[in-house]
Parts: C-alpha cells; structure tokens; sequence
C-alpha cells in the first residue's frame, strides 16, 4: 500500500503566512494550484506572445509539486527562511529530507514518472518559471489582503514587487501589465 497521494492530500491542512494576520487563510495546496495556472500562464505568454519554446503543461505540474515537502515541514515564513544563509541552507535541506520521505512512499515503478516533479532541475528555465509563478502568486496575495483592508501585508506587498519588477522576464512584465489590476478588483467590478 502507498500513501503518496493520501499524504500529499494533506497539504490542504498546511497555513500560509503564518506570521501575519490574514483576512482569508491559505494553504499550501489552494497556493499551489494558483502558482500552476500562473505558471501555466506564464509558459505560455512565453511561447505564444515571445516565441518561446517551453512545456507549458509540465511547467504547470512542477507548480503543483513545488510545495511537496512543506506536508512535512510546514510553511517556513520568509523572515524565517532567509533570517541568515545558515539558516537558509538548514531548510533547505530540511525541505530537500522531506521530499525524499515522500518520494519514498511512491511504489518504485511510479518514481522514474515523478522524481522530475518532486526534485526538479533547479537551474533550468521551467523551475524559473515556477518560481516567478510563485512570487506572483505572493504579490496577489498582498493585493487581494491589502483590498480588503488589511494592512498587515502593506510591507510584503511593497517588497515583493521590488522583487518582481527586478526580474528580468518578459513574460512577467507582461502578466502584471495585462492580468493585475484585475485582482484588486470586486467581483461586481470583474462583470
């Protein structure tokens, strides 16, 4: 018997942003199906608006693994994850002994179709997709609190879009220009 899937089932109990007050919580697998259809987005911006070459459906099931290990490890806030470079590395491989557990309780004739998913090539161009995927995801999150008046996320939001206009990815630049005013929008708004 394998417990893969009822074990990553369990991302949908792992919080978000723990060290601030949220307006809605979120949790690790609702932020992981967004950072897929961002990165998703993306990839195909990249493709289809800058004539890219990249697997925009793969891409999109790296960022659905992309917070695998966090069943494990839980949701290490960013202050915490990047307090130092020791501490930084410490987690990393934390997270890196997580995956692993999990990579593990796959039946070994599946592990070949998902070690691709769990351990990506971090180097290359779709895991830097997935991670601007991810900081995009971030900055909405600050949008959408910050909409609802909560002023907890007003610092994160200014330095993650310091982050994001930083990156040098079209695809990126695109995406906020098209696609970001309309998430601090109502929903009578958005008709």
């Amino acid at each position: 018997m394998s417990h893969f899937f009822a074990y990553i089932s369990k991302m949908k109990w792992i919080k978000r942003w723990g060290l601030m007050k949220n307006t809605a919580e979120e949790n690790i697998m609702e932020h992981s199906w967004q950072v897929a259809v961002v990165a998703h987005g993306l990839a195909t911006i990249k493709n289809d608006v800058f004539g890219g070459n990249v697997d925009a459906e793969h891409i999109a099931m790296l960022a659905l693994y992309h917070e695998t290990g966090e069943v494990i490890t839980g949701d290490f806030a960013t202050p915490v994850k990047y307090f130092n470079p020791e501490i930084k590395n410490a987690i990393g491989s934390l997270e890196h002994l997580a995956k692993e557990k999990i990579f593990s309780m796959l039946p070994s004739e599946l592990q070949k179709s998902y070690e691709g998913l769990i351990f990506p090539e971090e180097k290359g161009e779709e895991y830097a997709i997935v991670k601007a995927a991810d900081k995009i995801c971030a900055y909405l999150k600050c949008v959408e609190e910050l909409k609802w008046g909560n002023q907890e996320f007003s610092k994160a939001e200014k330095t993650i879009r310091g982050d994001l206009e930083k990156m040098d990815r079209e695809e990126v630049r695109y995406f906020l220009e098209h696609f970001l005013e309309s998430f601090s929008l109502t929903l009578d708004e958005l008709n």
